[in-house]
């Protein structure tokens, strides 16, 4: 498999065959990817790999609380308070092609709350990986961070595996912190799902568009 072939199969998978993963190939996508280049060599990725009864256990509490109207509140701004074109127009074509493949319908408040739930799950996939990083870390860690998080997911599907990078799992850092035993000097940056892909599933069906190389770069000689 070439680089190229991997980031065109990789997608945000968001059902999961109830299937465990071999933790021999976690720990080859982990080794793979702490190769990943980081600001003088800080590498600055802490991961914690959750399965079994821990999963459950903390995805109960997070579902819970989403489920009970606390919207938890991350601790950085992952995305602008005022949005504006052309990213107002691509994260509505986003959302509403997600819920056209599942027929939501925009009044359903139901099941997108359901579907939304399933984030805090990590759609059931039976690995739930979380990313933190020391408080005493800037914004270039940040850049650093989002290298490796590239590197974790191409090289899961060098290994057959799906995954799904869910800024979602951020959302309730204090529940994460307690449940896990990590102090308040990390902050929790994301998370991600890592599993097998049910590709029956219909929420797997849909690929999201990308704009051609073109329309984002200028070439000066």
């Amino acid at each position: 498999m070439t680089v190229s072939e991997a980031l065109q199969q990789r997608k945000s998978v968001r059902a999961y065959l109830d299937q465990p993963v071999e933790p021999t190939k976690i720990t080859a996508i982990l080794d793979a990817a702490s190769h990943s280049p980081s600001g003088v060599n800080t590498q600055p990725w802490q991961v914690a790999v959750i399965s079994g009864e821990t999963k459950k256990r903390l995805q109960t509490k997070l579902e819970d609380t989403f489920r009970s109207g606390d919207k938890g509140k991350a601790e950085y701004d992952y995305y602008p308070k005022e949005w504006a074109e052309p990213f107002t127009s691509r994260r509505k074509e986003c959302g509403l092609l997600m819920y056209k493949t599942l027929n939501i319908e925009r009044g359903d408040r139901k099941r997108q709350t359901n579907q939304w739930a399933a984030n805090y799950r990590a759609f059931d996939a039976p690995v739930m990986l979380l990313f933190f990083m020391d408080k005493r870390m800037q914004a270039g860690s940040f850049m650093d961070y989002g290298m490796f998080l590239q590197s974790v997911m191409l090289s899961a599907v060098e290994q057959g595996l799906a995954t799904c990078p869910q800024a979602s799992l951020a959302d309730y850092p204090e529940i994460i912190k307690q449940e896990l035993g990590y102090s308040n000097d990390n902050i929790l940056l994301c998370g991600m799902a890592l599993g097998y892909e049910d590709k029956n599933a219909v929420v797997n069906s849909y690929r999201t568009s990308r704009e051609d190389s073109d329309s984002f770069t200028q070439y000066f000689k």
